[in-house]
């Protein structure tokens, strides 16, 4: 049997896979129906509507939801395609470096415990970037509304495209057909149905989530032979990466920031960076502020710590799978797989594509991951437009209907251009090291000045914005350059290694030049691991503003409101700036009264 063979019988999606797929689209629209039509009954029964109770719904679920559906929602709007396919073929590709991440997430949740998360709840912001505009000003809060929403818009597109590759790969239906029909079906339930439609359709799209990678890392370890058999294949492969001493220059704890992969970058670069998506970005934030107390928002952060590592865990364990079960067979090199992330999908049908309807379940695991974090994404911009763009330039307050079109227009407008840029995405690499450089670009600047804004209150709006700018120029420059080496060879990236011995197929085999050494990094100082990316721009926004509040005027520390401190640091700082007032005073009197007595 030749791969044209092979391929054909791999795409064998069938009635009952389609159906399952259709009744998981089907429910989303549902869930959008009931709560637009509860909203409007709502609307209609209430005598007196308060002019802003419509947007506080329709963005926050008016501050009343429950911290279970939340959680879930969380877990799944953060997860996404690119979490659940992006990390299982980083395993494949590069061994389990990556896995280390989760230690970085377990500490993140620490960061938004205690740093930032009581301030942004008591403030009960609609909008993240209201803070930003009390705390510096109106130029900074413009910074960071417009940063996210390019940020947003950049990684929508992203999140679509690969479960549409993943259903290509299934089904043979090319993606230009798939993309704008379940888009369409996510800017409707989106738009009908508000905050509420998206938390608890992301609940039902995680319970679909976990069940279909619990299904196939059950069964296709009892295919392969079990789970001795895949921790023994990797570990003889070199994929199981244990480091044995510390700081050693030869293992994997290596300290060089140039390294794609070591326990450093995944640890320290995974706490900023999931800090940064966790803590101040718009999309997780409105879900915590609809929640009715602090005390919620926080039990709802460890439950969403929980169900991040575990759907990771789950996603990195495939991962395994797929070099235990294609150990002397890579589907890339002979061109069964045409990409790297349909390696996943791939696996799906051959495990599970002979039982009716389990490989339509994982396929709707995936899609329902995707399309909760395009529906966050959606209902999160309609808020900052709204809030930060809108609302700021009115003289008058917006009437409820005017509120409600422009809300539901721009959920239309943004999935629409969503859906557009996702045949752009097409022609670029791998999602996950994709995604991450554009977070990076943009959420590192915005962690640094919302991380000045919490802890550094001697700074002021003009000192903070130079540095954001600063942050973001240059993480730009060097994402740039380092993409341009590596579309032009400079730079590689060494993967790991693959055989094609006991091909049970026939292909064309054309001899395919292994990877080699990247040069030299120390004379390529930007070629820093795409993980430091998020790092490099908080660190950059941080020093800079720093460095100009030496030249210019800094923040009066006495006149800033104590809410818009973390409250690790404002008992430190007012109580000391409090302390030398007083002392100030006290001598000030002192000299008065002596003056008093000469005289």
């Amino acid at each position: 049997m030749d791969i044209l063979n092979v391929t054909d019988t791999l795409k064998r999606f069938n009635w009952p896979d389609y159906l399952i797929f259709m009744v998981m689209l089907l429910i989303c629209c549902s869930i959008g129906v009931y709560f637009g039509w509860e909203d409007h009954k709502k609307k209609s029964c209430s005598t007196a509507v308060s002019r802003n109770g419509g947007a506080l719904d329709y963005l926050v679920g008016g501050r009343t939801m429950k911290v279970l559906p939340v959680s879930m929602s969380l877990v799944a709007s953060l997860i996404s395609g690119i979490g659940i396919l992006g990390t299982s073929t980083e395993i494949y590709v590069y061994g389990t470096q990556y896995c280390y991440i989760l230690i970085g997430i377990v500490l993140s949740a620490f960061v938004l415990h205690y740093l930032y998360l009581p301030v942004f709840h008591d403030l009960k912001l609609t909008s993240l970037y209201e803070y930003l505009d009390r705390r510096f000003d109106r130029r900074v809060r413009l910074f960071g509304s417009i940063t996210f929403i390019i940020s947003t818009l950049v990684k929508m597109p992203i999140m679509i495209y690969l479960p549409a590759l993943s259903f290509n790969a299934v089904s043979g239906i090319d993606i230009y057909i798939i993309v704008p029909i379940v888009c369409l079906i996510c800017i409707f339930y989106t738009c009908i149905g508000g905050i509420k439609a998206v938390v608890w359709t992301d609940v039902i799209q995680g319970v679909v989530m976990i069940g279909s990678l619990t299904l196939v890392a059950v069964k296709a370890t009892i295919e392969v032979g079990g789970l001795n058999f895949v921790l023994e294949k990797n570990y003889q492969s070199g994929r199981i990466e244990v480091p044995m001493y510390f700081c050693n220059i030869s293992n994997r704890w290596n300290l060089d920031p140039t390294i794609r992969s070591t326990f450093w970058t995944t640890v320290i670069g995974g706490l900023v960076l999931h800090s940064a998506m966790h803590g101040i970005c718009q999309t997780m934030i409105q879900r915590y502020v609809s929640l009715p107390t602090l005390q919620n928002a926080r039990q709802a952060i460890w439950i969403f710590t929980g169900g991040v590592v575990l759907l990771l865990g789950f996603s990195m364990y495939n991962g395994l799978l797929l070099y235990a079960i294609y150990h002397d067979c890579d589907p890339l090199t002979t061109g069964l797989a045409k990409k790297e992330d349909q390696l996943v999908p791939l696996l799906v049908m051959q495990e599970l594509g002979s039982y009716p309807g389990l490989a339509g379940c994982f396929i709707a695991g995936i899609f329902s991951a995707s399309l909760s974090s395009l529906s966050t994404g959606l209902n999160s911009i309609a808020a900052v437009i709204l809030v930060d763009f809108i609302k700021p330039n009115k003289k008058s307050a917006l009437s409820e209907k005017k509120t409600a079109f422009i809300m539901k227009g721009t959920v239309i407008v943004t999935g629409l251009i969503s859906t557009g840029l996702v045949f752009i995405v097409e022609k670029l690499g791998t999602v996950l090291e994709l995604a991450i450089k554009f977070i990076g670009v943009t959420y590192g600047p915005l962690i640094g000045i919302f991380t000045i804004g919490l802890t550094m209150p001697y700074i002021d709006g003009k000192n903070a914005l130079i540095g954001a700018c600063t942050g973001f120029i240059s993480t730009m420059t060097i994402v740039a350059k380092t993409q341009i080496d590596i579309a032009g060879g400079v730079l590689k990236y060494p993967k790991k290694p693959t055989s094609v011995e006991n091909c049970s197929y026939s292909f064309n085999f054309t001899a395919i030049k292994s990877d080699v050494d990247p040069p030299n990094q120390n004379d390529f100082f930007y070629h820093v691991s795409y993980l430091y990316y998020t790092l490099l721009g908080c660190l950059i926004t941080i020093i800079v503003a720093n460095v100009m509040s030496l030249f210019f005027n800094k923040q009066d520390v006495t006149k800033i409101d104590k809410k818009l401190l973390s409250p690790i640091i404002r008992k430190y700082f007012i109580a000391k700036s409090y302390d030398n007032d007083n002392a100030n005073s006290k001598r000030e009197m002192t000299v008065l009264i002596k003056n008093d007595n000469k005289t």
